[in-house]
């Protein structure tokens, strides 16, 4: 009798545990936050959720929450995603890579703890480039509202002329309730703004100049400031020209994201500076803008 009220006390308690969603030892919530999965650099969407966190989650926790998952390594590396395992295709290399809040983890995913209010997002990409793309700004109007893992960093705009650029991309982080800040205060999240010509002697442009392997940015400019579109290889795929416009995203030995809104005139500077919105960002790695059309790069075609 003891036995079969202790099994029935145990099954009870699990069931509760289970309707919850939560598995043993939850812990409290600690908010809501945003899982997005998809394939080929955000091209080919898998899902996406809106969770509630519990301050025992991590990012592996939540993924194998809303998917069939098979890992690895002790279950610290993802194998496959809904039967979307790491291949290799033409000799060239295919894994599953995750961003919180348009960043690179420094740690895995069986190791980031939940916060509240992250924006998750998972990606099977070739990485025979470059396995190393620091910073992505299809993630907006995140690292700027919420953070990078649970801390708030400070905002700069700094502007290299592009007439009124600068106020349009200040305007579109203030929409977003982004109080930026003045000066050059220490660990901010910097976002330069200006034609490439009066930018490329910034250090996060010379990280574009040396390609795909140090910026994490598949674009270049020729010297006469034409925008190149790069494939998942990183080799020049298409001349945007002059009038296209670039959002990209990158970082410097590990610090706070890096966002690059500029072009080869100034007008193309504004219009992607008009173009910082999920509309046109979500799920984009880096993005040129061109008579309002985005071009999400990488562009496909190798």
């Amino acid at each position: 009798m003891t036995g079969s009220r202790g099994t029935a006390v145990a099954v009870a308690l699990l069931a509760a545990l289970a309707a919850a969603g939560c598995g043993l030892g939850p812990g409290a919530g600690v908010g809501s936050v945003d899982l997005t999965v998809t394939r080929e650099y955000g091209a080919v969407p898998v899902l996406h959720r809106s969770l509630e966190a519990k301050e025992s989650d991590t990012v592996m926790r939540l993924l194998e929450g809303s998917a069939e998952v098979q890992t690895r390594y002790g279950g610290g590396y993802v194998h496959s995603i809904d039967g979307v395992a790491e291949e290799e295709r033409g000799g060239d290399p295919y894994d599953w890579f995750f961003y919180v809040d348009g960043t690179e983890s420094p740690v895995g995913a069986a190791d980031a703890s939940a916060q509240g209010g992250e924006r998750i997002w998972w990606d099977f990409r070739d990485w025979a480039a470059t396995d190393h793309v620091p910073a992505v700004v299809g993630s907006w109007p995140a690292p700027f509202v919420s953070g990078v893992r649970g801390r708030r960093y400070p905002v700069v705009v700094e502007c290299f002329g592009g007439g009124g650029a600068c106020a349009a991309a200040r305007g579109r982080l203030e929409d977003e309730g982004v109080a930026l800040a003045s000066g050059s205060p220490k660990g901010a999240i910097h976002v330069l703004v200006g034609p490439w010509g009066r930018m490329r002697d910034q250090a996060a442009a010379q990280l574009i100049e040396e390609g795909p392997a140090e910026s994490g940015v598949y674009a270049d400019f020729t010297a006469g400031g034409e925008l190149v579109a790069l494939d998942e290889g990183g080799a020049e795929a298409r001349r945007l020209g002059r009038g296209a416009g670039l959002i990209a995203a990158t970082s410097r030995y590990g610090g706070p994201p890096i966002w690059l809104i500029t072009g080869g005139t100034g007008a193309a500077v504004r219009e992607a500076a008009e173009s910082l919105d999920a509309q046109h960002l979500r799920d984009h790695y880096a993005v040129a803008i061109d008579a309002g059309k985005e071009t999400p790069l990488p562009v496909a075609g190798r």
